[in-house]
């Protein structure tokens, strides 16, 4: 992880709304995921998992991620800032999202990455409700994959509450 902002309260996590938190580490879009995604979801789309008929026919010259593949990333990115950011909380839930814009096709053998800007907190029982502009970007490609406006939740650990 790059640039993680750690904190070590409540009051510091409010007063950074409007903050990049984090930048994620790079994370390579091959076919294997690819295909274990569309294993997943049933998804079996030619465009995703056709090589051959990808690379005749599609205007990406090749297979691309699900669009869905890519927002499940967001995940992946949380797991590991959340626990490095907020290390007085101890466990987590994804509340949904508010928003999603699939901007950008991620071709296969691809590099992603996320931004993660904090836009809003709120106290709850026991916890942090907390609102995350994330925009998974591509390396090398001026126009991110997905921008997500995503809710968590996030719960204080018994000897911090």
């Amino acid at each position: 992880m790059k640039n993680v902002v750690p904190f070590k309260s409540a009051s510091e996590v409010h007063a950074a709304i409007g903050s990049q938190v984090c930048v994620t580490d790079w994370l390579l879009i091959d076919q294997d995921r690819i295909d274990k995604f569309a294993q997943a979801t049933g998804d079996f789309q030619w465009l995703h998992v056709d090589r051959e008929r990808a690379r005749s026919e599609s205007p990406f010259g090749g297979t691309i991620a699900h669009g869905f593949l890519t927002l499940s990333l967001l995940g992946h990115f949380y797991e590991d800032y959340l626990t490095a950011a907020l290390p007085f909380c101890d466990r987590g839930l994804n509340y949904g999202l508010d928003r999603v814009r699939f901007t950008q096709a991620v071709r296969e053998g691809s590099r992603v990455h996320g931004l993660l800007v904090l836009s809003k907190v709120s106290d709850i029982d026991g916890g942090l409700h907390l609102g995350f502009t994330v925009t998974v970007e591509i390396e090398g490609v001026e126009k991110p994959a997905c921008i997500a406006e995503s809710l968590i939740r996030r719960y204080f650990r018994k000897e911090a509450a």
